[in-house]
C-alpha cells in the first residue's frame, strides 16, 4: 500500500479539500501518513495570498524531496494555479496540478502528468466528497467557490475562478453525511461564500442555505465561515438568533478602518457602515464572537489613515482580529501603486494592531469568568486530564474530563481566566440530551 502525505497551507477551504484528496486516495488503496513521515508521494496543496505563502510552498516541497529523494512530489493548490512555471522549474517538483485536478488528484498522481486547467472556464461547483475529517468532532464543508470581486490587494480571484456555488441537496447531502459519520459541527467554508446561491437557478441566498440546514435539524452545531460586510443580510442575522443550531460567531473582513484606503482596496463600504453593522451583530448576538481581517500598511496609507484603522479597531466589539501586513503580491492591481509602505513602518502598525487586538480578545473572555458555556470536547490530555473543547462562540476551553467526553457538547462553568487560558469545570448537562430532534450517532 502505498503512502501519501499532504501538507496544506492557507484557507479553511484548502483544509476541506486536502481532506477531500485524503478520502480519494484511500479510496483508492493509498494509505495516508503525516507529511513528516517518509511517503511515496507528497502532495502540498498551496496558498498564493502573499510572497510569504509561496515561500512556505517551496520550503514544504524541498522538505519533501529530502525526506524521499524517490517520493513523487506533486504541487496543487492556488500557486500551482496562478503560477505553473515557478513550481514546474523547481527540480524538486514532479507535477503541477491546478485546483480544478484536485477532483481526479488520485489518478493524475501517478501519470506523472502537470495539468493546470484555466479556473476562469468553469462554471460551477460539484461537491468534492468528504465524509470524514482530521479534526475527528467538526468538519469544514465546502459550499462555495471562486469570487468575483477582484480587490485590489487580492490574487485569489485568478487562482479560483469566479464565483460558483455548490447546489444546494448536495450541501445537504455533504451536511448529513458528516453528521452521520459523528461530526457534532460543520463549518460552511467559501472563497467568497456570501456570495452563494446568487449563481444558482433558482436563486438562492446564504440565509436560505442556512435555514434549510438548521430546519431540517441535520447537525447540532453549524458554523458560519467567513462573510463579507455588506453580504451579512438581516435575514441571516436574524435567523442566527433565533436558532439553537447557528452558532453565534461571525468573522469580517474589515481590511481598513479608513474610507479613503477601503476605496483604494476596492472594497464597498465605508468605516461607519462597519461601525453600524457591528451595532446590530452585538444587538441581536450579544456573546457573539466577532473576528475580523486587517490589512497594515496598504499602499498609500498615511498615518492619519492607519490612526483612523486603529481608532475603529478600539471603539468598535471586535473579539479577535487576523493583522495581515501588506505583502506586495504580483498579478494585483495593489502590487503597481504608488505610495508603497516602508517595510519597518508595515510591521509596525501590525504590532499596533496586534496589541489592540489581544486588548479585544482579553476583554471578550474576561465577559465570560463565572459563566456557563456548551462546550463541544475536541481533544484529551493524559498528562492533566483535561479535555479542550470549542464553545459555540469560539472560546477554547479546557476542563476536566474522561476521554470518552470527547465529542460531547457539555456545560462548563468558567472558573479561570489567565493569559488567554479559559479553565472551567463541567456541569452534569450534556448537552445533547436537550437535542432530541437531532439523530446523533
Amino acid at each position: 500500500m502505498k503512502r501519501v502525505a499532504i501538507a496544506t497551507l492557507g484557507c479553511k477551504t484548502n483544509q476541506f479539500e486536502s481532506a477531500a484528496m485524503s478520502e480519494q486516495f484511500q479510496r483508492a488503496g493509498y494509505r495516508i501518513v503525516a507529511f513528516t513521515e517518509p511517503a511515496d508521494i507528497y502532495v502540498v496543496n498551496s496558498c498564493t495570498v502573499t510572497a510569504r505563502t509561496d515561500a512556505e510552498t517551496r520550503r514544504l516541497i524541498r522538505r519533501a524531496r529530502r525526506l524521499n529523494p524517490l517520493a513523487r512530489v506533486v504541487a496543487t493548490g492556488c500557486y500551482a494555479q496562478v503560477t505553473p512555471g515557478e513550481l514546474e522549474r523547481m527540480p524538486e517538483v514532479d507535477s503541477v496540478l491546478g485546483n480544478r485536478e484536485k477532483r481526479e488528484i488520485a489518478d493524475l498522481v501517478e501519470s506523472g502528468e502537470s495539468r493546470v486547467s484555466d479556473i476562469g472556464d468553469e462554471q460551477t461547483a460539484g461537491p468534492l466528497e468528504l465524509t470524514s475529517f482530521a479534526e475527528h468532532t467538526r468538519a469544514f464543508l465546502q459550499a462555495q467557490n471562486g469570487c468575483n470581486s477582484f480587490c485590489a490587494y487580492c490574487i485569489v480571484p485568478y487562482a479560483r475562478g469566479r464565483s460558483r456555488s455548490v447546489p444546494l441537496d448536495d450541501v445537504l447531502k455533504g451536511v448529513r453525511d458528516l453528521a452521520d459519520n459523528g461530526f457534532r459541527e460543520v463549518v460552511l467554508t467559501g472563497i467568497h461564500l456570501g456570495a452563494y446561491g446568487l449563481d444558482l437557478t433558482p436563486r438562492l441566498s446564504l440565509a436560505g442555505l442556512v435555514r434549510r440546514i438548521a430546519d431540517e435539524r441535520l447537525v447540532p452545531r453549524l458554523r458560519i465561515g467567513s462573510v463579507e460586510p455588506n453580504e451579512l443580510s438581516d435575514e441571516l442575522l436574524g435567523f442566527m438568533a433565533a436558532s439553537d443550531a447557528v452558532c453565534p460567531h461571525l468573522h469580517l473582513p474589515l481590511q481598513s478602518g479608513s474610507d479613503a484606503v477601503l476605496h483604494r482596496m476596492g472594497r464597498h463600504y465605508t468605516a461607519r457602515f462597519f461601525r453600524d453593522l457591528v451595532a446590530r451583530i452585538t444587538a441581536a448576538l450579544p456573546d457573539a464572537f466577532i473576528g475580523a481581517d486587517v490589512i497594515a500598511g496598504f499602499p498609500g496609507e498615511t498615518d492619519e489613515e492607519f490612526r483612523e484603522t486603529l481608532l475603529l479597531v478600539e471603539e468598535t466589539s471586535f473579539s479577535d482580529l487576523h493583522v495581515f501586513p501588506f505583502s506586495r503580491r504580483s498579478g494585483t492591481r495593489a502590487a503597481g501603486m504608488p505610495g508603497q509602505v516602508a517595510v519597518n513602518i508595515i510591521r509596525e502598525r501590525g504590532e499596533w494592531l496586534r496589541e489592540a487586538a489581544n486588548v479585544k480578545k482579553n476583554t471578550f473572555l474576561q465577559r465570560f469568568n463565572e459563566r456557563t458555556l456548551p462546550v463541544l470536547g475536541q481533544t484529551w490530555h493524559a498528562e492533566t486530564g483535561l479535555i479542550r473543547g470549542l464553545s459555540r462562540n469560539y472560546i477554547q476551553v479546557e476542563y476536566p474530563a474522561p476521554q470518552d467526553m470527547v465529542n460531547r457538547e457539555v456545560v462548563v462553568r468558567v472558573e479561570c481566566i489567565q493569559e488567554g487560558r479559559v479553565l472551567g469545570r463541567r456541569t452534569e448537562t450534556l448537552v445533547e440530551e436537550h437535542l432530541e430532534n437531532y439523530i446523533l450517532p
